[in-house]
């Protein structure tokens, strides 16, 4: 990893393991990430996962106000990999802008829902 996968790591994800389900916590500024950021930063992600991959990612959403293409781009990037490697993306956390968002491209429809991260890992059997 480099010193600018680190510092993007830092300052606009934490990835935290709860058993075999991890969680992706964007914080507020990733409304600002590049478009060009979002694949090396999605694989930035998932890389310390790759030796013992979890049977979920749930991203969590609740420090994120209002996303866009970008963003929908990187979430899509996140689902393809971790559907090739068995595993499932999980949203949780989402405000009615975003629900909303997620409706309208019907993306509602091929990820699960929960309100809260603890509503998500309890759905999921994980503990937090």
């Amino acid at each position: 990893m480099t010193r600018t996968d680190s510092l993007l790591a830092n300052e606009f994800f934490q990835v935290k393991r709860h058993g075999d389900v991890a969680v992706v916590i964007p914080s507020p500024e990733v409304e600002q990430l590049a478009e060009s950021l979002m694949q090396p930063a999605a694989s930035m992600l998932l890389a310390p996962l790759k030796d013992d991959p979890p049977s979920h990612l749930i991203v969590d959403l609740a420090g994120v106000r209002y996303f866009g293409s970008a963003f929908i781009t990187f979430l899509l990037r996140l689902h393809l990999i971790t559907k090739q490697r068995g595993s499932e993306l999980i949203l949780c956390g989402l405000n009615s802008r975003v629900r909303e968002l997620l409706k309208t491209t019907a993306l509602d429809t091929i990820w699960a829902l929960y309100e809260t991260r603890q509503e998500a890992l309890d759905a999921l059997g994980g503990s937090d």
